[in-house]
């Protein structure tokens, strides 16, 4: 597999292969592989910023990036996904550098929040997230939000 190249772009300006690109492999991890039975299409696309990491044509990784105000009083980053074929390559972590540098491109240096696979929690901490709130269940995995404060973001 060549170099991933990167793009994040707005809802609006996702072409219709791309949205199904998106929500083929949101599907295929969150529903199939997770077996989670619930509803992926959960309204709050249309205000993220999609960033999308394609190789050799293909989707191999993505995640959402919102402003303050929508999933969190601060801005946050979900769906966090590489495709199985780049799991354990470090291609998760060049994920969410980018979705960090997404979120700082949109909207400025700023605390980011998310809510996080529990089980995901050590690789969320080599970002900067600090556990902050008690685990809790969502569409049937444990989860805990994680904040990765402004001041750490000063020293990236």
């Amino acid at each position: 597999m060549s170099g991933i190249t990167w793009r994040s772009v707005p809802f609006a300006a996702l072409t219709t292969t791309e949205l199904y690109d998106v929500l083929q492999l949101r599907t295929e991890v969150f529903v199939m592989e997770q077996a989670g039975i619930y509803q992926d299409m959960d309204g709050a696309d249309h205000a993220a910023v999609h960033l999308l990491g394609t190789a050799d044509g293909g989707l191999v990784a993505y995640a959402r990036c919102f402003p303050p105000g929508v999933k969190f009083a601060e801005a946050s980053i979900g769906r966090v996904i590489t495709r199985q074929i780049l799991r354990g390559s470090g291609q998760g972590h060049e994920l969410m550098r980018q979705a960090i540098a997404c979120v700082v491109e949109q909207w400025g240096a700023q605390p980011i929040r998310i809510g996080a696979q529990a089980r995901l929690e050590k690789f969320y901490l080599q970002h900067g997230f600090a556990k902050a709130g008690d685990p809790y269940i969502e569409d049937g995995i444990p989860h805990v939000e994680m904040l990765r404060p402004l001041s750490f973001q000063e020293q990236t």
